[in-house]
């Protein structure tokens, strides 16, 4: 299920050992702090100290890159756009938030195990049992959901490749259907997965 469900890099860091918690309520904060700060001298110093947060975690050059990666040509569109509708600083600064509110993100994913995330979720949506609802399931449901996100990310970033490579890369068919179907294949093996351990009903 790791390759399906999440990118934890074991190890005994003081991020590692943080309850899933309190990264996740950090991890709400240092997003809040990044939509407040405009400058992007400001904005470089919050990367700078989101780097310094990679380097304690021990996760790895590789895991780290492996967490904005996906979103790289997002990125560039995204600067594209702003620095249209804006002025250059603008532009630097929105791009810097978008990318590292994900690297904080991914920092609590590669920190975290699936289980604890799942026990702290399941803990938070307690009382849905009071409207029949089974938290288990919704912490199992949001997590999932989470984790999908980069990759279909990364199978997005595969297709684009896939694309440049063969000559096609401005025909959003070639695009959209390998996605769909890729996307897809990941649905099936991720149910496949589940029920094999029973939470398929």
């Amino acid at each position: 299920m790791k390759g399906l469900t999440g990118a934890y890099v074991p190890g005994g860091s003081p991020l590692h050992r943080l309850p899933a918690g309190v990264k996740l309520a950090g991890l709400a904060v240092c997003c809040t702090v990044l939509l407040l700060l405009r400058p992007p001298a400001a904005l470089a110093a919050a990367a700078a100290v989101v780097v310094a947060l990679y380097a304690v975690s021990g996760v790895g050059a590789a895991a780290a890159w492996a967490q904005v990666r996906p979103v790289r040509w997002f990125a560039l569109a995204l600067f594209g756009m702003q620095l249209v509708v804006a002025d250059l600083s603008g532009a630097v600064s929105s791009t810097l938030r978008v990318v590292l509110a994900i690297a904080l993100a991914g920092l609590v994913t590669l920190t975290t195990r699936t289980s604890d995330l799942m026990a702290f979720l399941e803990r938070c949506l307690a009382p849905a049992r009071f409207a029949g609802l089974d938290p288990f399931r919704l912490s199992l449901l949001l997590s999932l959901t989470l984790r999908s996100v980069p990759v279909v990310a990364e199978l997005a970033t595969r297709v684009r490749e896939a694309q440049r490579a063969r000559g096609v890369e401005w025909s959003p068919r070639a695009f959209a259907v390998p996605l769909v179907v890729g996307a897809l294949r990941h649905a099936d093996a991720l149910g496949e997965a589940l029920a094999a351990r029973g939470l398929d009903d």
